[in-house]
């Protein structure tokens, strides 16, 4: 099971998600996106999911929280006690035993993240 986990701003539009995710490796064989709850109804990534025809699975920030990531951001680990809100999700998606097999990537306007993740499955 692939799963793309994506992080953003509120101002976040269609293109920079589409451009973060292609960066990480593309929707090709995904089963799902991954984002903390807060952020599962923002319009432009029921865009992309629907573009992509791809569930989103939204994550509780609790459950992100002390999932160790490869990568670190410090606005992120303040507010989610994680270093990558887009690796975490996708990770916590995955399943236990997942891997990331694409580390977090950055949108150029860097207003979106995306990393994805391979496993068995929550």
């Amino acid at each position: 099971m692939k799963v793309a986990g994506l992080g953003f701003k509120s101002d976040v539009t269609l293109a920079s998600l589409r451009e973060a995710l292609v960066t990480a490796g593309g929707p090709e064989g995904l089963a799902a996106f991954a984002t903390v709850s807060d952020k599962a109804d923002a319009e432009a990534l029921k865009q992309l999911a629907r573009e992509c025809g791809v569930p989103i699975k939204a994550v509780p920030a609790d459950r992100l929280a002390g999932i160790d990531t490869p990568t670190q951001s410090k606005r992120v680990a303040e507010k989610f006690a994680t270093g990558s809100l887009a690796e975490a999700a996708a990770l916590a998606v995955a399943g236990p035993r997942a891997r990331l097999i694409a580390t977090r990537v950055v949108s150029r306007d860097r207003t979106a993240t995306a990393a994805i993740a391979e496993g068995d499955g929550a």
